[in-house]
């Protein structure tokens, strides 16, 4: 008679999305970019322990930074607890910089993070060009949420 192994159900890395992004900002363009980390950083982002509220990036001499993302110390080591809100390097090509550079001096674009999540075992930060929204934009983006969602409970039947 065999051993029968019982389910172990292994969770998955998480995502962590910035959901005030797209209603605060107009992104226009999208980039995805390694990030530099310790290894207890990564830990802790697997679990899912990380907050994008506010964070922005910047590009600063050729090399583009994730600044004021917050980053939970991971709860099983006790050897190098980095600083939680630390600035951390993302890994871009050259070439990548220099657009994203000319396009944030010269349109007056920001950088706003979007996205942490893992590819292929790493650690990856999605981040947008956009601009800021007005109010009025604002209120229009509510409206056709709030429409969208009435249309949907027609179609279902609920009221």
């Amino acid at each position: 008679m065999g051993k029968t192994k019982g389910k172990v159900e292994s969770s998955g890395p998480k995502s962590i999305h910035n959901r005030k992004a797209r209603f605060e900002y107009e992104i226009f363009e999208e980039f995805e970019a390694g990030i530099v980390l310790v290894g207890s950083e990564v830990k802790s982002l697997f679990n899912g322990k990380g907050n994008l509220t506010d964070s922005y990036c910047r590009v600063l001499n050729s090399e583009v930074w994730v600044i004021q993302l917050d980053i939970e110390n991971y709860t099983h080591t006790s050897a190098y607890q980095p600083e939680r809100r630390r600035d951390r390097k993302l890994l871009l090509h050259r070439k990548e910089i220099e657009v994203i550079d000319r396009k944030v001096r010269e349109k007056g674009y920001s950088l706003i993070p979007l996205d942490v999540y893992f590819k292929n075992g790493k650690a990856k930060l999605r981040f947008g060009l956009g601009r800021g929204k007005a109010m009025h934009d604002k209120r229009q983006t509510l409206a056709e949420k709030d429409s969208r969602r009435e249309v949907e409970r027609a179609r279902s039947g609920k009221f």
